[in-house]
C-alpha cells in the first residue's frame, strides 16, 4: 500500500504516535510514584506504629520488673528479719550440754541416777527422768535441781513418782520420777547468758 500523504502529515502521524506512548509512559510513571510515596508513608505509619509499641511494651515491662523486684526486695527482708528473730529466739535457749550435765551430776544424789533429758526450746526449760532407790531420793534430786544455789533452774516440778513394788527380780533403783525444771535467768550454761558473762 503506497502512502500518499504529504510529508507533513506524516510527521504528524508520527509525532502523534509518539507523543500517545510517552503519556504511556508518563501515566504509568505517575503511577508507580504514587504508589511509591503510599508504600513508603504506609511503612513509616507501621513504623511508627510498632515503635510505639514497642515502647510502651518496654515501660510495661520495667514497671513489672520494678514492682516485682520491691516485693521480691521486702520478701528477702521480711525472711532475714524472721530468721534472725527466730536464731536470737533459740540461740537464748541452746545449751551448753557439756556444762550443764557435768553440774547436773554434780547435784543429782547418790542414790539416784538420770535416765532421760528432753529440752523444751519453747518454754526453755527441760524434762528430765531419773531412777531412784527410794521416793526420799527422787524429793532429795528435785529439791537440788531447784536449790538457787545451783544456778540451774529457777524452779524444778516433780510430774510423777513411781515405786516398783513388784516381787521379782530386785532393782537397785525401783523408784522412777519425772521433773520439769525451767532454766534459771542468770543460768550460766545457756550460750547467751554464757557470753554475756564472759563480756563482763
Amino acid at each position: 500500500m503506497i502512502n500518499l500523504l504529504p510529508p507533513d502529515l506524516k510527521e504528524t502521524y508520527r509525532y502523534g504516535k509518539r507523543n500517545r506512548v510517552l503519556a504511556h509512559w508518563v501515566i504509568i510513571i505517575v503511577f508507580c510514584w504514587a504508589g511509591g510515596i503510599a508504600l513508603t508513608m504506609g511503612g513509616f505509619l507501621y513504623m511508627n506504629h510498632a515503635i510505639a509499641n514497642t515502647n510502651q511494651q518496654l515501660s510495661d515491662s520495667k514497671k513489672q520488673l520494678h514492682a516485682m523486684n520491691d516485693t521480691a526486695v521486702q520478701k528477702q527482708v521480711k525472711t532475714i528479719s524472721g530468721n534472725l528473730k527466730l536464731a536470737t529466739q533459740v540461740l537464748s535457749k541452746e545449751v551448753l550440754f557439756s556444762d550443764l550435765l557435768k553440774q547436773m551430776g554434780a547435784v543429782t544424789p547418790s542414790n539416784a541416777v538420770l535416765t532421760n533429758l528432753t529440752i523444751t526450746q519453747a518454754q526453755g526449760g527441760i524434762d528430765l527422768s531419773a531412777s531412784t532407790t527410794n521416793y526420799a531420793a527422787a524429793t532429795q534430786l528435785q529439791a537440788n535441781l531447784a536449790d538457787p544455789k545451783n544456778r540451774i533452774f529457777s524452779s524444778a516440778d516433780i510430774e510423777s513418782i513411781n515405786c516398783s513394788t513388784s516381787t521379782g527380780t530386785p532393782t537397785q533403783y525401783p523408784c522412777s520420777v519425772t521433773i520439769r525444771a525451767l532454766f534459771a535467768k542468770d543460768n550460766p550454761y545457756l550460750f547467751i547468758n554464757a557470753g554475756k558473762k564472759g563480756g563482763s
